[in-house]
């Protein structure tokens, strides 16, 4: 990796990509402490203190939901919004047909994704400005409106800034403002470690054990990460005129984890939900029922919060990978899988392989994502940057380092053609 960073960094347009891409980071992170006005800021840290969904997008903004800045609900409405969109091309044609058109539909999909971002982030801007009155100074409708058009804008500029960084810099842009943002927080979270320990609340042996499994954690995520099922196909050979095509061999790489984050973020919406609702009641006494029930340190809530992050991980791998269109594409080309026949028996065998491998990524997920938990539990060391957060870390890293290797690789063809 240092070698590949090296390489690229002697050459000077790749030199000015990444020069670009970590000026737009060093914007971002100066937005993070850009405060939206009229909030008191140590009752949103309160209320980050009870709560761990809170907490999650608190390391995700990279600290400015705490400081409800600008930028405090960082890019989740784009996510929302870019999985909202994924859904529909599954259950309306003509979001189906803009996927299959080609760049001009993409570029059409990416239209809807951003007014769907702008109307996701308004509507969760209001509820928070809303559900979180008792941090406005002087609140009234006027102030919530105001709070949620700063909030709105500064996810706006957000999306902008990751598109900008996708077009004239390196890796996708959305993905390395997740990682700065989480990034960002590990100096506090080894500062409050090592707090702890001056403070003689834990011992050198639970923190060494803590960093021994966080790098077991990374070596696992990389695994899973880069792990896939490669199913062979051939070619038949295929005469058109008097030139001969087909006749290779290749193979279908179908990926462990082919879902990726999103399972979590789906498992972890629905189980915090009706605990963050019960937050903005705190009188209520079935409000103080809910949040006991929906504690994430039980035992039932983790069971039920792993056994959703299974359902969605073969829900969403069901809706983005279609075996049937696979099986179709390899007919339509003259592609058959040795020893099977092309069409419906090609397709339930790629079915087949991918329910079982799909099996062990939704396991790993359930996983890592509970992993946070347990080790609060036995090292009473409250920190956040978990399984979830390692795992997009690595996931985004990965991908960063694929594309500055594709840019390496295609510099070195171009220099052999010329």
């Amino acid at each position: 990796m240092i070698a590949t960073l090296r390489s690229a960094w002697k050459l000077s347009d790749l030199r000015r990509k990444m020069l670009f891409t970590l000026g737009m980071l060093l914007v971002f992170r100066v937005g993070v402490h850009i405060p939206v006005p009229g909030i008191n800021t140590d009752t949103i840290a309160e209320l980050i203190a009870k709560g761990q969904l809170l907490g999650f997008f608190d390391i995700i903004s990279g600290g400015a939901f705490k400081n409800f800045s600008i930028f405090a609900m960082s890019i989740t409405p784009y996510i929302n919004a870019s999985i909202i969109m994924n859904l529909l091309t599954v259950v309306i044609p003509y979001f189906e047909r803009l996927a299959k058109e080609g760049p001009e539909g993409r570029k059409k999909m990416t239209e809807y994704t951003r007014y769907g971002t702008v109307i996701l982030g308004f509507i969760q801007a209001f509820g928070i400005s809303v559900g979180l009155r008792s941090a406005i100074i002087n609140p009234s409708w006027q102030m919530s409106v105001l709070i949620a058009l700063s909030l709105t804008a500064g996810t706006a500029f957000l999306m902008w800034l990751g598109e900008l960084i996708t077009e004239k810099g390196i890796g996708n842009g959305i993905s390395l403002i997740i990682f700065a943002g989480i990034v960002s927080r590990l100096p506090s979270g080894i500062y409050t470690i090592y707090d702890y320990l001056r403070t003689g609340t834990t011992n050198i042996f639970v923190i060494l054990m803590f960093a021994v499994i966080a790098l077991a954690v990374i070596a696992a995520i990389v695994a899973i990460q880069e792990g896939q099922r490669r199913i062979p196909v051939q070619y038949a050979k295929r005469v058109v005129g008097r030139k001969v095509y087909g006749g290779q061999s290749t193979h279908i790489p179908l990926k462990v984890n082919q879902a990726g984050v999103i399972p979590i973020i789906f498992a972890m919406s629905i189980m915090m939900f009706p605990g963050t609702l019960a937050s903005w009641f705190p009188a209520s006494g079935v409000a103080n029922w809910v949040e006991s029930v929906f504690n994430f340190q039980t035992v039932w809530y983790n069971v039920v919060y792993a056994l959703l992050i299974i359902f969605f991980t073969y829900f969403y791998t069901a809706i983005t990978f279609n075996p049937a269109d696979v099986a179709d594409n390899m007919k339509k080309y003259g592609g058959f899988i040795p020893g099977l026949r092309p069409g419906k028996p090609t397709s339930d065998y790629i079915q087949k392989v991918t329910s079982r491998i799909t099996m062990a990524g939704a396991m790993f997920l359930a996983g890592v994502a509970v992993l946070p938990t347990v080790l609060m539990t036995v090292t009473n060391l409250p920190f956040y940057f978990g399984g979830t957060s390692l795992l997009i870390i690595v996931g985004v890293a990965l991908e960063t380092m694929k594309q500055i290797e594709s840019n390496l690789l295609m510099r070195h063809y171009q220099g052999f053609l010329k």
